[in-house]
């Protein structure tokens, strides 16, 4: 699947030369390099994002007084391809994958004060302030290359956020806003659209979320829980644990004197995940399915319970999983997330009853998984950094730092993950490796590659040979989608499907080691480049099997999903490259994430895989890539290729099952009304397994970033991974669905979703106990007549507002103002706010 901006330029800035600017024959010190990447000005500026043939920016360079007197280097990183470049003293040339070089042109002298204007033109659009990345660096041969000053990143001490100081704010819509039927969210366009969603809703008395199947009130006095809690279980309290442990962390604690909690678990009671809990009389059943089912009843029993301060009014709560698979995705290989944060995730996904984590190992940026003998994987992969010769870590990209360190470099390792699928199995969470291949594989090809350098070099050329990852004498030449011309795996080397097994083979060992067999293995198997056409290992291959180049893939596929079934794994992949392979050459149990667009064929592919009788998990991009902006915003940070806006809301109407109904509750990606039709309907056998979010990483440089974009969507993606809204209707094969068609109960559907918000600020607020930095919603605000008017699009949080020069005040209801009023939002917890917006 696409993990890139598809309509926009820059991916991020980071500068390399060669040649020295007057060609002096003396070399550059590092005291010059040092002083020269401090004091280097930089300014980068969108200048019109609707010019004929693409949109056009600019890098301003402020030569500071001293400049190195030999060769010193730009290296500049851009994620789409650049048509052409204005400037009178570099030139620019591709290197691979996000980095060019900016080159002085010969004779060029900079000028100590004096700035200059570097003008790029390229293909698409450039929506907000967050699509380049910072860390811009300088380099020269023989010196430690140095990250210019002015392009790191800092954080907004009133959001705590990232932000970017050397981007030019974007202010003009009219020059900078969309080309197509996309408008800013300014705050009056934001009120306007919170006005229609919202109503008055009494204040909830369950706040259970996901929503169960059904909660209601029993007779009866409220039972003290502050007294404690005695569980009696017929199993093991360790198959609840976590669950348990997050009781007493909420301050329901454990006491042989307090409420009893009788906890049966019985197959025959209902289907995994499934529950039945009664508090009433002092005393507290719960009756489960399995394990999973127990552990979610706590759960849902800890919300409800410290929503009343622990005295829990008696109540009955029946409750079942809408799907089996409900996944979330984080992908840690374009940049890293450390073990610490992954186990927190873990946390919030028992909380809220998602039960499967596909963890991205593996891309082109980076390899996050130490194998076992195979130390380059890590060493060399889990690294970048300035080495062109990639022998110590590979090429920055993405923003990573010139230096190392930063979220672009770190690994987990064997210990590590045997740690993570531990705490996962003790949740009832399957973990799911995934190493994209053939294509996305360029850091595992760098680290083969300089392992077999060592080896050569060691007079060890059959050890050089027996990982390998690539045809030393291929003269292919290709550009995969994100320009890459060495990221994919040769298919036809017997070495290459020696390294998978390899892999496979000790992550297979360490869940092994973690008792939680490796049962799900994702091979990736999307967008892969035109390679391999010119390797003769190929060619020999295609005439022996008698295949053409487009069926390459698909053979590849169909051998490692063969390697994984005779090792009693079910393969996975994402939908584009699993639909090309031969059904009848695959396992009977396969998995595809359906990632086609809702409205460019999404639903016809989705369904296909589902009649092949495979396991199909809705991940489409539209809605489930949780790497889009929030708003069409040019203060919202994200890639918008698949979606140009993806609040709360759209997550929480997303229809997983039922695609087509889609049309009605959201438009396209240039915001018009659309059509889908449902021409390869289910077959009667064929279903939907699962839905599962994606956060892919090209601009996730931080904890607190992947929060922001994770949390509160997290909580919508699981309500609808559990529940089923009684507005979604129901499947009928071959029915079209369009916006406004009147076939969705959009009256059910906004009280549904009153519901959802009026439950969701407690559920934020616990959320800052954990101290997960999710985003505090900008208000919606206008000023009609000189009274202020504003609205929150979630969370019923508290909104500030101030008159310029004043202090903050609260706001609760219309007020009359005079002039520019600011407005911000209060997180739940206290101490932290929205980014502030104004309206006059």
């Amino acid at each position: 699947m696409s993990k890139i901006v598809r309509n926009t330029l820059f991916a991020g800035l980071t500068l390399l030369a060669t040649t020295a600017l007057t060609a002096p024959t003396w070399a550059a010190t590092q005291a010059e390099i040092d002083s020269f990447a401090k004091n280097l000005g930089y300014r980068f500026t969108i200048l019109d994002n609707k010019a004929p043939g693409g949109f056009v920016s600019e890098i301003q360079l402020t030569v500071p007084k001293t400049v190195p007197q030999g060769a010193w280097s730009l290296h500049v990183g851009f994620v789409m391809p650049v048509k052409a470049l204005d400037s009178d003293v570099f030139d620019l040339k591709h290197i691979n994958g996000d980095n060019y070089v900016l080159t002085p042109k010969p004779g060029a002298v900079l000028k100590p004060g004096a700035t200059y204007s570097l003008k790029f033109h390229a293909d698409g659009s450039w929506y907000n302030a967050f699509k380049i990345m910072p860390n811009a660096y300088i380099a020269a041969d023989g010196l430690k290359a140095r990250t210019i000053a002015a392009t790191r990143p800092a954080v907004d001490p009133q959001t705590g956020e990232e932000i970017l100081p050397f981007h030019t704010p974007l202010t003009d819509e009219a020059k900078l806003g969309s080309e197509d039927s996309n408008v800013w969210m300014t705050p009056e366009r934001l009120f306007q659209q919170t006005a229609q969603r919202e109503a008055t809703v009494a204040a909830p008395e369950f706040i259970i979320l996901p929503t169960p199947v059904s909660v209601k009130r029993l007779d009866g006095a409220a039972l003290n829980l502050k007294a404690g809690l005695k569980i009696d279980i017929n199993t093991n309290l360790s198959d609840v644990r976590p669950a348990v442990a997050d009781l007493e962390t909420s301050g329901l604690r454990l006491s042989t004197t307090g409420v009893p909690v009788a906890i049966t678990i019985d197959a025959a009671s209902g289907k995994p995940g499934s529950y039945h809990l009664t508090a009433q009389n002092g005393k507290i059943a719960i009756t489960a399915g399995d394990a999973a089912g127990a552990a979610y009843a706590l759960e849902s029993l800890r919300q409800q319970a410290v929503f009343e301060n622990g005295r829990l009014k008696p109540l009955e709560i029946t409750d079942a999983p809408r799907f089996a698979f409900r996944g979330l995705h984080i992908d840690v290989a374009r940049n890293f997330q450390s073990k610490a944060y992954i186990l927190g995730m873990l946390d919030r996904m028992e909380t809220y009853k998602l039960n499967q984590l596909h963890l991205h190992l593996g891309d082109d940026e980076g390899w996050r998984l130490a194998i076992t003998d195979l130390p380059e994987l890590t060493d060399i992969g889990g690294h970048r950094c300035h080495d062109p010769a990639e022998d110590k870590c590979l090429l920055p990209q993405l923003g990573g730092l010139a230096e190392g360190g930063g979220y672009s470099d770190g690994y987990l390792t064997r210990e590590d993950y045997i740690e993570i699928v531990m705490a996962a199995k003790a949740r009832h969470i399957t973990v799911i490796p995934s190493f994209d291949m053939p294509g996305h594989s360029r850091a595992a090809t760098r680290a083969m590659e300089s392992r077999a350098r060592r080896l050569i070099a060691e007079g060890k050329p059959e050890d050089a040979a027996r990982y390998r990852l690539i045809d030393p004498e291929d003269t292919t030449v290709y550009d995969s989608i994100q320009h890459y011309n060495d990221n994919t795996l040769n298919i036809c080397l017997p070495s290459t499907y020696s390294f998978i097994e390899k892999v496979i083979d000790s992550i297979a060992e360490y869940h092994n080691a973690a008792g939680a067999p490796l049962k799900l293995y994702h091979i990736g198997a999307d967008e892969t480049a035109g390679a391999w056409k010119d390797s003769k290992p190929c060619q020999a291959l295609m005439q022996a099997q008698g295949l053409t180049h487009e069926k390459m893939t698909p053979y590849f596929i169909q051998k490692v999903s063969a390697i994984l079934e005779a090792r009693g794994i079910e393969p996975a992949g994402w939908s584009d490259g699993m639909g090309h392979v031969d059904p009848a050459k695959m396992p009977k149990a396969v998995q595809s994430n359906s990632w086609g667009g809702l409205f460019s064929g999404g639903s016809k592919e989705a369904y296909e895989h589902a009649n092949r009788g495979w396991d199909v998990v809705m991940s489409t991009p539209d809605v489930m890539y949780l790497d889009m902006p929030y708003a069409f915003d040019p203060k919202e940070r994200g890639y918008d290729w698949a979606s140009r806006a993806t609040d709360l809301y759209k997550v929480f109407v997303f229809m997983p099952e039922n695609l087509a109904a889609n049309a009605e509750v959201m438009k396209t990606v240039p915001n018009t009304p659309g059509t889908i039709a449902d021409p390869v309907p289910l077959n009667g056998q064929g279903r939907i397994t699962g839905i599962q979010g994606q956060l892919w990483s090209e601009g996730v440089r931080s904890a607190q970033i992947a929060d922001y974009m994770l949390y509160p969507r997290v909580i919508a993606l699981a309500e609808r991974a559990w529940h089923t809204g009684s507005w979604e209707p129901a499947y009928v094969a071959g029915k079209s669905y369009s916006w406004g068609g009147g076939q969705v109960d959009n009256a059910a559907l906004l009280s549904d979703w009153q519901g959802f918000n009026a439950r969701l600020k407690p559920h934020l607020a616990a959320l800052d106990k954990a101290g997960v930095r999710y985003r505090v919603p900008v208000p919606g605000a206008r000023v009609n007549g000189g009274v202020l008017e504003a609205n929150l699009p979630y969370g019923g949080l508290t909104i500030q507002y101030r008159m310029k020069g004043g202090a903050w005040k609260t706001y609760s209801a219309p007020v009359e103002v005079k002039g520019s009023v600011e407005l911000r939002t209060v997180a739940a917890g206290g101490g932290r706010y929205s980014r502030t917006v104004s309206v006059q």
